[in-house]
């Protein structure tokens, strides 16, 4: 698993867990699924740039 997945999984184990804790909490519905989309499109941009770009691929051999 690379480390772009496991970085993802986890930061959709924490954004829902931040969803339940703010449902119990009270907060309006609608709030929690704003709250939840942009925590996940954070989520992404921080995973992105946190991953190592892939190494060039070798040329062939002649």
């Amino acid at each position: 698993m690379s480390s772009f997945s496991t970085y993802l999984i986890g930061f959709f184990i924490l954004v829902i867990g931040l969803a339940i804790g703010a449902y119990l909490l009270g907060a309006p519905p609608m709030w929690i699924g704003v709250g939840a989309i942009v925590a996940i499109g954070l989520g992404i941009l921080m995973a992105t740039s946190r991953t190592k770009p892939r190494d060039p691929q070798a040329p062939p051999p002649r």
